[in-house]
């Protein structure tokens, strides 16, 4: 028991794998980030496996797709029957800890975590139930909206107080538990880099000459698929001014360096209090951001931008400065913390832990594969969709549609659709038919719609009350005073 590292997760929210200086982006400040790669490990091919936030963060505890936990909505709950890598670390004599965000849906704020020191920066225990308190800034920037480009600009808002506080929080933890008692797994849930594109004036500043813009090859929205134009139609992002891109990405760079101070300050603490020798760091984030590249924004597509998440790791018996580029997943992240502290293995995982991968110690082949998918029951969009990645090969299936084929060692853009290419014919085949397999999206919708219909009478009763029953779980409450914009 005593030789088993302490672990510190940090997840972040909406931090693409790609805006990272030690990603290769020569633009953004992430020095924090990049001194954890150095000293650890890092994968240049990691990958959500659905690019939005409930249904990643679900998968990612669990260790099982979407489609095996029917998790496919920010409005959908994991059934508290469903074991996560909290449940599995407690059992084997951790004490588990959740600081901060988790976007648990439902009543079950917990899922196995024995304690939460600070909740999450809305009250989700209710499907569509989160208003988080932004001031003057308008509900709608934190979606998947035009309004959430338009908006962008130098100011200070809950979110950067929120992530602040949870920062704040994990480093009071850490000086009062120190190396004494039980090894720890603390969860340390963060809301930033998520839009509103809004940054510190000193950070906005900084990045606004400096960001690069999107390279956008000529002719290419004409040939883009149905999908994703619909995609950008349903979104009101077709017209956007470069100004207003530039002024959003200004802010989504500020914010990742923000939120790169924040892991500082725990990084720090950890040595100030003699942990790091003992403690594993662990950063990952839920899903990506496009940020303008492909004309897009957000997430809920399967470009790079949107589904390739950071992943790095570091502490004790991992090597350092080690770079992956094997395929890899989140759902690998319950497995490798059940491996990591000798706990029970995860029930059903269809993730595998990553330490022999890691340590050169693989028994066969590793797979090499990430398979992510999204259903949703939007009337402007109606196309589930799939995404298989293997070694350089990435394909896109939307139902009703043709494939989309990539090779992302010639082309890391996406710019060319090779799914038509007769020299590609074999692989096509073989990842569209990986794709559909044991994937049923209508029985998945179906489900998504008797599910809209129940909880509107949910809302409608949680409307006419005043108080709420169990007011006195943990949610975080704005201070007054903490939104400034414009600044």
């Amino acid at each position: 028991m005593a030789d088993r590292p302490n672990i510190l997760l940090i997840v972040s929210d909406q931090h693409s794998g790609q805006v990272l200086g030690c990603a290769g982006d020569e633009v953004v400040r992430t020095p924090n980030m990049d001194a954890l790669a150095e000293r650890g490990v890092m994968f240049d091919a990691a990958h959500c496996a659905a690019p939005l936030c409930v249904p990643s963060r679900m998968t990612m505890l669990s260790g099982r797709h979407c489609s095996e936990i029917e998790v496919w909505t920010n409005s959908c709950q994991l059934s508290s029957h469903v074991p996560t890598f909290a449940h599995a670390l407690g059992a084997g004599g951790y004490d588990t800890v959740l600081c901060g965000r988790m976007h648990f849906v439902g009543p079950d704020q917990r899922h196995g975590f024995h304690e939460r020191i600070i909740g999450d920066v809305g009250d989700h225990r209710w499907p569509g139930g989160a208003i988080p308190d932004l001031g003057d800034v308008p509900l709608s920037t934190t979606g998947q909206c035009r309004e959430a480009v338009e908006i962008a600009g130098p100011g200070r808002t809950s979110y950067q107080a929120y992530d602040e506080t949870v920062a704040e929080t994990a480093c009071e933890f850490l000086r009062a538990r120190g190396g004494s008692g039980r090894p720890w797994l603390l969860t340390t849930g963060f809301v930033l880099p998520h839009c509103p594109f809004i940054a510190p004036k000193e950070l906005y500043e900084y990045y606004y000459d400096r960001v690069q813009m999107p390279r956008i090859p000529d002719g290419y929205f004409e040939s883009l698929p149905e999908p994703m134009r619909a995609w950008r139609q349903a979104r009101g992002i077709t017209d956007l001014t470069e100004d207003e891109i530039r002024a959003a990405r200004a802010g989504y760079y500020g914010l990742v360096e923000l939120f790169d101070r924040m892991i500082g300050t725990m990084l720090q603490t950890l040595e100030e209090q003699g942990l790091t020798e003992n403690t594993v760091v662990i950063y990952l984030s839920d899903h990506g951001e496009s940020a303008g590249l492909n004309g897009l924004w957000w997430k809920s597509q399967f470009y790079d931008h949107s589904v390739r998440v950071p992943l790095i790791m570091a502490g004790p018996g991992l090597p350092q400065g080690q770079r992956h580029r094997e395929v890899v997943s989140l759902l690998d992240i319950a497995p490798t913390l059940v491996d990591l502290a000798g706990a029970p293995e995860m029930p059903a995982a269809s993730g595998q832990s990553l330490l022999p991968l890691i340590r050169e110690e693989l028994a066969a082949p590793w797979r090499d594969e990430a398979i992510a998918e999204l259903i949703g029951i939007s009337r402007g969009y109606p196309y589930p969709g799939r995404m298989v990645r293997r070694g350089p090969w990435k394909l896109i299936h939307y139902e009703g549609c043709e494939p989309i084929l990539f090779n992302l060692d010639d082309d890391p853009n996406e710019f060319e659709d090779r799914a038509a290419d007769p020299g590609c014919r074999v692989v096509r085949d073989e990842l569209h038919e990986r794709a559909r397999w044991g994937w049923r999206p209508e029985e998945a919708r179906r489900k998504l719609l008797e599910r809209r219909r129940d909880i509107g009478l949910i809302r409608q009763w949680r409307e006419a009350r005043d108080t709420v029953p169990g007011e006195e779980i943990e949610f975080w409450r704005a201070p007054e005073g903490v939104n400034v914009f414009p600044e």
